[in-house]
């Protein structure tokens, strides 16, 4: 996990250079893709997901080390050869784990939270799932392990080939001439999260886009079929966390309800968005009809609150880089509590995003929960020995957060404009 620490010391800035450039583009040529509250919440998203797996919070079903030891029935000795079957295996049970989030129930719900925002930009590549507790991809790769193919090689190539998925999520590049016929390109995906009914579930494929030509689920973009983005069952929150949950919550809702005990048992693997017909008779669900004429979600927010939100989201992200730089010397109990510490504010200003009355409350608790661990370590997990004073530094934030709190949830008049204005 350490190693995983510390590649995203280094791909975290790479990616928010990119996001900037995307920005500053959007901005001089008039053409912005962002909008400041969906943006803050795309990366806070990035960041719940960073945290849960450099702590390797979950449960791995089976690992690829396991299966390499029991199943190889050959090695492949040429270097450059390893490489490449290690590749194209990750890529093909990407693609398959990609098509069994679209179509299973109980699998969607960890996909959900990347098509959640209404927006498609760089921004919203960062929305990662927190809720794939139970690990089973390595199952996927056991055409690598009957090859042979070393563990250090997947080990290695896969952050590679999730880091590659990041750059297509942009409506600033159209389509790529023979490209097209090769890899994933922006105009692919921006087919595969749209939610017209041409696009729904199509362009599955992560870094080739042959998968999808093989297996039936390509779609090209039409000119006269404009992608509309978001999910047919609209998150309705800023809030990551409660994005990543959403899902689960009204499948437990249905099983708990109907009255079949076969539809108690197979609403987890029945197609996504399959309900118990009694239950869907007696508690109707709605959902976007018209693509092209639905209210997307927004809360007010002033300047102020734009620059609020920010502000909180970058102080995360400095508070998290910090922790990779520091990842071994913190130590796995520290570390859990500083991850908490994240979850937690995370959740706290994204619900005050929300305009929720208790989220002020939520920031009450954790700025004096921050600034009693300061008092009684007289650190802030070791910062000082980096920066001279740097407790007192995040002592100071943690007073920031109990003012804004208080301020935008008590004090600042309605703004005259809303969260519809971008950057």
């Amino acid at each position: 996990m350490e190693s995983y620490a510390k590649a995203l010391l280094y791909a975290i800035p790479f990616f928010i250079v990119l996001l900037a450039v995307e920005i500053l583009y959007g901005y001089f040529v008039k053409n912005q893709k962002h909008k400041v509250l969906d943006t803050v919440s795309s990366i806070s998203s990035g960041l719940t997901n960073i945290v849960k797996d450099s702590l390797g919070l979950g449960v791995i079903i089976v690992t690829y080390p396991y299966l390499l030891e029991h199943l190889a029935i050959t090695e492949i000795k040429a270097s450059w050869l390893v490489w490449l079957v290690a590749f194209i295996v990750i890529d093909f049970a990407g693609y398959w784990n990609h098509r069994l989030s679209h179509h299973i129930n109980f699998f969607w719900n960890q996909h959900v939270i990347h098509h959640s925002s209404e927006e498609f930009n760089l921004a919203c590549a960062l929305r990662q799932s927190i809720s794939n507790l139970i690990g089973y991809f390595p199952l996927l790769l056991i055409p690598a392990a009957l090859l042979g193919v070393p563990h250090q090689v997947i080990a290695i190539l896969a952050p590679i080939h999730l880091f590659a998925q990041f750059w297509y999520h942009t409506q600033h590049i159209g389509k790529m001439g023979w490209l097209e016929y090769l890899i994933v390109t922006p105009s692919q995906h921006r087919v595969h999260h749209a939610i017209n009914p041409e696009y729904i579930d199509k362009n599955l494929g992560q870094i080739l886009c042959v998968w999808d030509r093989w297996f039936g689920t390509f779609q090209e973009e039409l000119e006269d079929v404009p992608p509309q983005y978001g999910v047919l069952k609209p998150a309705a929150t800023w809030n990551p966390i409660l994005i990543n949950f959403q899902h689960i919550w009204r499948l437990i809702k249905d099983a708990w309800r109907t009255h079949s005990i076969a539809d108690k048992l197979r609403i987890w693997f029945m197609p996504t968005g399959w309900r118990p017909r009694d239950v869907r008779e007696k508690y109707p669900m709605s959902k976007i009809e018209n693509v092209y004429d639905f209210k997307r979600y927004e809360t007010p927010a002033s300047k102020a609150f734009k620059g609020y939100a920010i502000f909180q989201m970058l102080t995360t992200l400095a508070l998290l880089l910090f922790m990779f730089y520091n990842y071994g010397a913190i130590g796995f109990q520290g570390l859990l509590l500083f991850g908490a510490f994240v979850f937690l504010g995370i959740y706290g200003y994204t619900s005050l995003m929300d305009r929720d009355r208790y989220a002020v409350w939520l920031e009450l608790f954790r700025a004096l929960a921050g600034l009693g661990f300061i008092g009684l370590t007289g650190d802030w997990f070791g910062i000082n020995a980096y920066i001279p004073a740097g407790s007192l530094l995040v002592a100071t934030y943690f007073f920031v957060t109990i003012f804004g709190g208080f301020y935008f949830t008590y004090f600042e008049k309605e703004p005259k404009t809303s969260q519809s204005a971008t950057y």
